[in-house]
């Protein structure tokens, strides 16, 4: 291999020739472009899925626990959060994996101002619950205070209620709840928060779970459910299964006759993941094409290189140099393109990545994408992979278009023009 490798450096990948450099210049900026396109097609939607499972994540409990009896009858059915609080830290499964635990009532009410109104869900939370999303998200404001000397009536609405009902931070707005009666309480609006989610931002308002407690007659332990979130949120199916049979065998709550249901996030948001899992099949897809383009591009690249050299093809026939070892001098000549090609696909599209990631130039609709702009990640692991597939598959592409030299004969190259 060290004599065709020896040729292959010394011989120039242009010949002069106005046709073949424009003709190796298409090949370089097409097999450029491919690479840069898959670069972005996976920058995207990793970006797309970390963010949208991020949100989904912190919007919604990775694992909820509730009564089982919910929607058997017209009654709400309930929990008692200290019960399962204690159960859960008294099992030694569970010990350090738990970054967070609230007890939680949804219920639903009505926002009502002097001119417009909304129906809302009135989410109340416990102390335990995890603000850090949202204080991520204020655009006006603070979280609501819930300790026990706070006032009970502080709500965290979204800037799309604050827009519609016209509210900004420090308003007071009545809220209704019905039942079998009608029960205003005035609520405080204390912050305004952003999250580009539809499911939270059209509908949902945050206060303090003190609040629907005593609206329904409920004890400080009582609510609708324990909302869970785990440090590590690679196997939450299995915790949740976990904690199911945690809390179906050893903590089954005999004053209540109380049977858990546990559900989680990926279950409870089925539709957002069934969602990424066709972009991932977009991103297949546009591997594909990208590669078949890029691979008839080189296929006509080796093509031109060979066309235009086949003089020095007779010339080496000749000199007794074999079609296995002229072909070697070919493929390596040409996977020099090839590498060229790789690296300045590697910065157009690392380059269009990296801006995107810190300009945002590129926006999006948040209404459709729940998000104002393409989200972008790049990881190494994933940009290694794809620049290594690139170039074994390019060197496999190179073995069958040159097989035409082997039908080269010497006599006949010699007298070529």
């Amino acid at each position: 291999m060290k004599f065709e490798l020896f040729i292959a450096r010394r011989l120039r990948l242009g010949t002069g020739q106005r046709s073949g450099s424009a003709s190796l210049l298409v090949a370089l900026t097409g097999i450029a472009l491919a690479v840069a396109v898959m670069i972005l097609s996976i920058a995207i939607v990793m970006g797309f899925r970390n963010e949208i499972t991020n949100k989904i994540y912190q919007l919604d409990a990775h694992i909820k626990v509730s009564n089982a009896a919910i929607g058997l009858d017209y009654n709400i059915a309930t929990v008692n959060g200290n019960a399962i609080r204690k159960a859960i830290s008294a099992d030694s499964l569970f010990s350090g994996k738990i970054s967070s635990a609230s007890l939680i009532i949804d219920q639903p009410a009505i926002l009502k101002t002097d001119t417009d109104f909304e129906g809302i869900i009135y989410r109340g939370v416990d102390s335990g619950f995890d603000w850090t999303f949202l204080n991520n998200h204020l655009t006006e404001g603070r979280v609501p205070n819930l300790a026990d000397t706070a006032d009970i009536n502080e709500v965290l609405i979204s800037t799309t209620l604050a827009r519609r009902l016209n509210l900004k931070s420090g308003d007071r707005v009545p809220a209704f709840f019905i039942d079998q009666k009608v029960r205003q309480r005035n609520t405080r609006v204390v912050g305004i928060v952003n999250t580009d989610f539809d499911n939270f931002d059209n509908s949902l308002i945050i206060g303090n779970i003190r609040q629907l407690q005593q609206i329904n007659g409920y004890t400080a332990d009582t609510g609708h459910y324990i909302a869970i979130n785990l440090k590590n949120v690679d196997n939450i199916p299995d915790e949740a299964q976990a904690l199911y049979a945690i809390l179906a065998t050893d903590t089954y709550d005999k004053q209540s006759n109380t049977l858990h249901a546990v559900s989680h996030t990926k279950r409870n948001n089925e539709a957002f993941f069934a969602w990424l899992d066709m972009l991932d099949m977009n991103v297949i897809v546009i591997l594909a094409l990208m590669i078949i383009v890029a691979g008839f591009t080189l296929i006509t690249a080796m093509l031109m290189i060979v066309l235009e050299r086949i003089r020095l093809v007779g010339l080496l026939k000749a000199l007794g140099a074999g079609n296995y070892s002229i072909r070697n001098i070919f493929i390596a000549l040409t996977f020099r393109l090839v590498l060229r090609a790789v690296l300045l696909g590697n910065i157009i599209g690392i380059g269009l990545a990296l801006a995107q990631k810190h300009l945002h130039f590129v926006r999006l609709d948040p209404t459709v994408y729940y998000m104002p702009y393409v989200p972008i990640q790049l990881s190494i692991t994933a940009l290694i992979l794809l620049n290594a597939g690139v170039l074994v598959v390019a060197y496999l592409t190179l073995l069958g278009p040159s097989h035409i030299i082997s039908t080269i004969r010497p006599t006949a190259t010699m007298r070529f023009e």
